[in-house]
């Protein structure tokens, strides 16, 4: 028979990884484009100690079974792509997609990186880049004499140049779609990473085959809902305590057999 302890052991297991993860939801509640994780649970094996249908008899089977589970895990953490609320920064150089698909920036190492989070720059050269100096691709350059900068909302970077009577389009924001969103392996940074989980990306302008619109001037907050994460984590807290005192009823029985048998 398994043992109590090793099970109410897999519940405190997984209740303070289910804390870790409300624990990083709410300590990123003011990053800029982070999704909410969610823990998913599963139970472990379960020991058939009777069959369901087993003979009884000739003409008589059990019409159920005794089955004793081993206890739980956390089998996955999900991420949740849901729209955050959308903050006015007046920045020219903020973008905010409005709908499905994450900005692309290319990482140091060459492969590419993720990310809804809009809160870019331009680095010494005029290329636009992240917050961590990431080149977003396709490459836009914005002059060093561009006296305004304007993204449409399908992803048209034109800026203003003086002496010029109309602006001049420098290049087009492209944002990436995925089958899977959830399939996304988080990096840090902001960032995500294709996945074969994920799918492949599919790459379009913003407004076109089901992608999100472009904001300018604007950031997509974090969809961290402070009051329902400090719900979740008082549940976690009661179950976590629940497990504890099984964990001590079963040492009291213990005790009490080895006192008196």
């Amino acid at each position: 028979m398994p043992d109590a302890l090793n099970v109410a052991k897999t519940g405190l297991n997984a209740q303070q990884e289910r804390m870790s993860v409300i624990s990083n939801n709410l300590a990123n509640v003011n990053t800029v484009g982070f999704k909410r994780d969610r823990a998913n649970f599963e139970t472990l094996l379960y020991q058939d100690l009777r069959q369901s249908g087993a003979q009884t008899s000739q003409n008589t089977q059990l019409p159920t079974g005794l089955s004793i589970g081993t206890g739980v895990r956390i089998v996955s953490s999900e991420k949740l792509y849901s729209q955050g609320n959308i903050i006015n920064t007046d920045n020219s150089l903020d973008m905010t997609i409005q709908g499905d698909g994450f900005f692309q920036v290319l990482m140091p190492d060459g492969q590419m990186g993720y990310t809804r989070a809009g809160n870019f720059s331009k680095n010494s050269t005029g290329l636009l880049v992240s917050s961590n100096g990431y080149p977003v691709e396709p490459a836009i350059t914005i002059p060093a004499n561009a006296s305004s900068v304007s993204i449409s909302t399908d992803g048209i970077v034109s800026v203003g140049v003086p002496g010029q009577a109309a602006p001049s389009v420098v290049g087009t924001i492209q944002i990436a779609s995925f089958p899977n969103n959830g399939g996304l392996k988080p990096v840090g940074e902001n960032l995500a990473m294709a996945t074969g989980a994920s799918g492949a990306a599919v790459i379009g302008n913003p407004g076109s085959a089901g992608l999100g619109k472009i904001q300018q001037g604007s950031l997509e907050s974090s969809n961290v809902n402070v009051v329902e994460e400090l719900v979740n984590m008082i549940e976690t807290q009661r179950a976590y305590e629940v497990n504890s005192k099984a964990i001590n009823a079963v040492d009291g029985m213990q005790k009490f057999l080895t006192q008196n048998i």
